[in-house]
């Protein structure tokens, strides 16, 4: 495994030649691909010499174990055998994890969409409930949130909001969240106390980038039309909401958030490419089906994943059998209590089918 690390020292250096480099720094998409190559080399750079110093001082302290008489400088050095070891297993582990192959949509944007299922108005409020938690999650990641579109009801609900989370590495933090989240609580129009179960469905999907996906412009129809639902003044006076529709596909985006014609087009565009490519990326996995067994998390958007139980403050992840009674805290975005056990949890399945 650890053959590679050979040359680290050089290919470290090699990187940081490249990012003071002219030709380098004046092309933005190549520094953007040199520097995230670079970080992840450092990365790997430094917890490798971190296990290396561990070894050494493994061998050092077996040996003073097998050459010691002294009955309490042998108790020691047993003591810090058993230590060192499991600061090595833990090392090894962590270095195992770096080099795994690598999701390529990982250092990718997103495309979150939350829509209500069933459960009426309950189930749009939820919708709002679940964006301000990825929002507030978000936040605390330094991301930066933009809604593309949304289809708001008069209560406070959505029936579907679609939004942009741009920022370091966020399909890698937020790609387990695909699936349908039930919720179970008391409405608050519920006058006798009764529980009620609704349900909502969460996609995410890699921000597609033009180089990734060429869409001819015969293929797609561009229709205008004026917005619709609560929104101010401009409603319904202008000619500023677009619906693109993907002939080939029959894909239809709709933006009407703006009040401008053009940034209606411009967000619809970007949907538009982003569900193209996850279209032709889940039809390929679909295709190879032994590939996709491997695929962990694979964001089948018919599955149940989650259960957010307000009466006992309960949220319990149905994939990995987790159950947390931090509801509160989750709600304002502490989503790293839910987060971590997932990454944790699939990164340790894939290793097993690496062995």
């Amino acid at each position: 495994m650890f053959a590679q690390f050979e040359n680290i020292d050089e290919k470290l250096l090699e990187l940081e030649g490249k990012l003071s480099d002219p030709s380098v720094l004046s092309n933005q998409d190549e520094y953007s691909k040199v520097a995230r190559e670079h970080s992840r080399v450092s990365k790997l750079h430094e917890l490798y010499h971190k296990y290396k110093r561990v070894e050494q001082e493994l061998t050092e302290s077996q040996e003073l174990l097998q050459e010691e008489d002294d009955e309490e400088m042998r108790e020691l050095a047993k003591s810090e055998v058993a230590d060192l070891t499991e600061k090595s297993k833990t090392l090894e582990q962590d270095l195992r994890i770096m080099l795994l192959p690598r999701d390529p949509n990982d250092e990718k944007n997103i495309l979150l969409e939350i829509r209500a299922g069933t459960g009426g108005d309950e189930a749009a409020l939820f919708v709002s409930d679940l964006f301000r938690m990825y929002s507030k999650f978000a936040e605390t990641m330094g991301w930066k949130v933009e809604i593309m579109s949304s289809n708001p009801i008069g209560i406070g609900g959505f029936k579907e909001i679609i939004a942009l989370i741009s920022g370091n590495q966020v399909y890698s933090q937020l790609k387990y969240e695909s699936g349908v989240h039930r919720v179970q609580r008391v409405p608050e129009t519920e006058t006798q106390g009764r529980i009620h179960t609704s349900a909502v469905t969460v996609a995410v999907i890699p921000e597609a980038e033009e180089v990734e996906l060429h869409i001819e412009p015969n293929e797609l129809r561009f229709d205008v039309f004026r917005s619709s639902g609560p929104g101010g003044q401009s409603v319904n006076t202008t000619d500023s909401a677009v619906r693109i529709t993907h002939i080939p596909t029959g894909l239809v985006v709709t933006c009407q958030d703006e009040k401008s014609q053009h940034k209606n087009k411009a967000k619809a565009l970007t949907v538009m490419r982003a569900r193209l490519l996850d279209q032709i990326q889940q039809e390929q996995h679909d295709r190879i089906s032994e590939e996709r067994k491997s695929q962990v998390g694979s964001g089948d958007r018919s599955e149940r994943i989650r259960t957010y139980n307000f009466p006992q403050g309960r949220l319990t992840d149905h994939r990995i059998n987790l159950t947390l009674y931090k509801l509160e805290d989750i709600m304002i975005g502490k989503l790293h209590f839910v987060i971590d056990p997932l990454i944790a949890h699939y990164q340790a399945e894939t290793l097993k089918t690496l062995q």
